[in-house]
């Protein structure tokens, strides 16, 4: 199908035509501050717009993808074709108890600011990272001895037939960076975590001692994809790129981090391909060295650029 076509067919969804964008930098909406174009992007107001894109997609054999708040994510120099969905729009957070129900375009850090607010424990550990609820519902995010897995009790996704669907916590088999939606090709549309009730000064203490952390280890002065790396089983990612003597190793306008060496950030105009080259090449090295291979957690989408 023409672009056009699709790109007319796609406003009949939704409820204005500023939700529908044609050849949209992608840049704009990845942490790396690197990317392609979207052939077409969409964002969504409401779950029966998600679920008619999504079954429009699949009727039309169009790729589909997904793009959160982009921050665990390198989008390729040549773009994404076919539609790409981006849930900002859907970001409401209310509480029911002890319950927080929240959508999947809301920051996570939202989410445990607003956990705090209402003197409920058990998101302390989120407070620190930087991506949407459906990002932390599709790779089980953590961080500090914490996951998402520790209090989620259910989701709402919809499948790639356009099917609204409400699984519990054991279907949606959450594991290390991993759940049955990114396996089966879900979209995320909110979250239900399951917490109890704290003292806030102790909650808001522990959430200023992570920030803190954080604020002390990881470079944020700079755009990065986050952490590369998932953890190798009885080593640190970090610590063995260390001492491959990798900090500080640039490829184009991308580096190493300095700072942490589990980052690497664009220090001068990097692109995709600056942060994909580095990343095979620290592969390489720690292999070569310790004979460990380490597994990307990043995720690496799109096409690469015409030559």
């Amino acid at each position: 199908m023409e672009k056009n076509e699709v790109y007319l067919d796609l406003l009949k969804m939704v409820a204005s035509e500023e939700q529908v964008k044609i050849d949209e930098k992608l840049s704009t909406y990845t942490f790396t501050r690197t990317g392609g174009k979207a052939d077409l992007f969409v964002l969504p107001k409401t779950y029966e717009e998600v679920g008619q894109i999504v079954a429009y997609a699949g009727t039309h054999h169009l790729p589909l993808t997904i793009l959160g708040k982009g921050s665990n994510l390198i989008v390729r120099d040549g773009g994404i074709r076919g539609i790409v969905v981006n849930c900002e729009l859907l970001n409401e957070i209310r509480c029911e108890g002890k319950t927080i129900i929240a959508q999947s375009g809301a920051s996570i850090i939202d989410v445990s600011r607003f956990a705090l607010a209402q003197h409920l424990t058990g998101l302390e550990f989120a407070c620190g990272i930087p991506g949407s609820v459906g990002g932390a519902l599709f790779m089980n995010a953590g961080a500090y001895g914490g996951e998402t897995a520790d209090v989620l009790y259910s989701a709402v996704v919809v499948d790639k037939l356009g099917n609204v669907l409400n699984l519990d916590k054991n279907a949606l088999q959450m594991g290390y960076r991993h759940s049955a939606i990114s396996q089966n090709g879900y979209l995320a549309l909110e979250g239900t975590f399951t917490l109890s009730e704290g003292d806030p000064q102790k909650i808001k203490a522990e959430m200023d001692r992570l920030t803190e952390l954080r604020e002390l280890k990881q470079p944020l002065e700079f755009p990065s994809c986050g952490s590369v790396f998932k953890r190798p089983p009885g080593h640190f990612a970090g610590k063995l790129i260390q001492d491959s003597g990798l900090q500080g190793t640039r490829i184009g306008g991308v580096e190493v981090s300095t700072k942490h060496a589990g980052f690497m950030v664009n220090v001068d105009n990097g692109t995709a391909s600056d942060y994909i080259q580095l990343i095979r090449h620290v592969q390489k090295t720690v292999k070569k060295k310790f004979n460990v291979d380490l597994e990307t957690e990043v995720r690496i989408i799109g096409e690469e650029p015409e030559s």
